[in-house]
């Protein structure tokens, strides 16, 4: 086994500290003589599971620039480090360290669902005793994957662990196409082995590969399949234990998460970490400088107010919208007197006069270090929310007009008229629309249902909305964007570096 292999391997095997899911540690382990079981399969998902949760991937290098390419977060302190404010402005290079720190983080995270796929061929197990088992592999490896491309296009595809440092440097990249064609593949495989129901949400199970599948066949514009998996999803939720959590804000109270039925898939924080492993930043991010913060048990300290949504969407959300109040902070505490938000920048002169962002900074739980890092936030990567909204999306492209599509936007609006256990006559059910008026709604329902939570950029770049959202009547004007770049990123300088075979590097870069 080569020493490339090794370091590869190990690094996808880390103490679960910084997860919900219980599994002992490990050190340093060679493939071959380890797989054993199917629990040592397990063993090494596992690993692939617990680098999601690093500073590296979901803990922030990911999960911010998602926020901050989006139309509903800007930079506040714009004394932040570049690397985020390039994101934001579309002058990201490609020496970015956000994307030189969670490329290969993403690709140890596939290399550890390539071990465990080797590693469970070589059992020769029954596929009734192993596919479902490794089918949580196969998930990650798409999960992973559809991330990349829709970030970078063409990347480097692999499926099988890489033996030989001098075969990794001559990798081409795959076509963008290719690429979704694996994800596919890879999901239905997910789809068909894994359970209906797992012990924790932050375990894939079928609904969670039918509900990625309608995703990606969203993202690609084939509206039929997208509907057919999310209508699969809608007309299994009782076997596959779905609900839409009563109370929008339970969803983001760190407290309440555990057990809840609204998650397909989510990353899983427990307010302990090991340095950055198991860190997330997402309250230290969206937090109010100066802000005597407290969830009523515990003092969490300022934040740092780095994305900040903008005022044009505290000004353009409907304030009967119960939603805009749970994910919204429109006043602080700042030496012990409550403030409004046009008071921020007095506080501090690194915030701005914006309502900030309250769905990490509320409720965080226990926390390991002040400024809300490391907490017990279990983020959601797909809620059943969604994928109510990908059939009704769907389904208005292949059958606009129908109640259908109606009675699944409606379901989650009726959701957001529960606040707190009062019910209100806002938002109203859905009226009669043409279909280019339903695309507009159903588009809009999902930016404030679905606000702050990593979904936004991803929707403006496959409705190619940028000069649109990114303009002056947009909620965040950026003169920089360009639409005949800014919709990928560049590939990592210091990759094209190792390896010229991935050049050229995305357009305009």
């Amino acid at each position: 086994m080569t020493k490339f292999r090794y370091i590869i391997y190990a690094l996808a095997l880390v103490i679960f500290a910084c997860s919900d899911l219980e599994e002992e540690p490990v050190g340093l382990l060679a493939p071959e003589g380890f797989f054993k079981s199917p629990q040592d399969v397990q063993t090494v998902i596992n690993g692939a599971y617990g680098n999601m949760a690093t500073e590296a991937f979901w803990g922030r290098k990911l999960s911010l620039p998602l926020m901050l390419r989006s139309d509903m977060v800007t930079i506040g302190d714009v004394g932040t480090a570049a690397r985020r404010i390039d994101y934001d402005r579309f002058t990201v290079s490609a020496d970015n360290g956000m994307i030189t720190s969670f490329w290969p983080k993403s690709y140890q995270i596939i290399a550890g669902a390539n071990e465990a796929i080797a590693g469970a061929e070589s059992l020769g197990l029954a596929d009734e005793e192993i596919n479902p088992v490794v089918a949580q592999a196969y998930f990650v490896r798409a999960y992973t994957y559809f991330h990349l491309v829709q970030l970078f296009g063409d990347i480097p595809y692999l499926d099988t662990p890489v033996d030989n440092l001098e075969e990794a440097t001559k990798i081409s990249k795959t076509s963008e196409a290719d690429v979704y064609t694996n994800i596919i593949a890879d999901l239905k495989f997910a789809k068909e082995w894994l359970p209906d129901n797992q012990s924790t949400r932050a375990l894939p199970s079928k609904a969670a590969a039918a509900g990625y599948l309608a995703s990606v066949y969203l993202t690609m514009g084939d509206f039929p399949n997208a509907y057919t998996e999310a209508k699969y999803v809608i007309t299994n939720e009782a076997k596959f234990n779905l609900e839409l959590v009563a109370d929008f804000q339970d969803l983001f109270d760190a407290t309440k998460q555990q057990g809840q039925k609204e998650s397909l898939f989510s990353i899983d924080f427990n307010g302990f970490s090991d340095g950055d492993t198991g860190r997330d930043y997402q309250g230290a991010l969206t937090g109010i400088r100066a802000n005597e913060r407290t969830d009523g048990r515990t003092e969490i300290g300022e934040g740092w107010s780095v994305a900040v949504p903008s005022v044009k969407v505290y000004n353009t959300w409907d304030g009967r919208d119960y939603r805009k109040h749970v994910s919204l902070d429109t006043i602080g505490v700042f030496k012990g007197v409550v403030q409004p938000f046009s008071y921020f920048p007095t506080a501090s002169a690194l915030n701005i006069a914006s309502a900030y962002c309250a769905k990490y900074t509320r409720f965080p739980g226990a926390v390991s270090l002040g400024n809300a890092r490391g907490t017990e936030q279990n983020y959601s990567q797909m809620r059943y929310a969604e994928v109510l909204l990908i059939a009704a999306e769907a389904l208005n492209e292949t059958s606009p007009g129908t109640t259908e599509a109606n009675g699944y936007v409606n379901r989650v609006r009726a959701r957001a008229r529960n606040r707190s256990g009062v019910l209100t006559n806002f938002p109203a059910d859905v009226p009669t629309m043409s279909q280019d008026a339903f695309r507009t709604m159903v588009l809009e329902e999902r930016k404030w249902e679905l606000a702050f939570e990593f979904k936004r950029w991803y929707d403006i770049k496959r409705r190619n909305l940028g000069p649109q959202v990114f303009g002056a009547a947009g909620l965040e004007n950026q003169t920089g964007f360009d639409p005949t770049r800014d919709y990928l990123l560049p590939l990592p300088s210091d990759e094209l570096q190792r390896n010229p075979n991935l050049m050229p590097n995305n357009p305009g870069y």
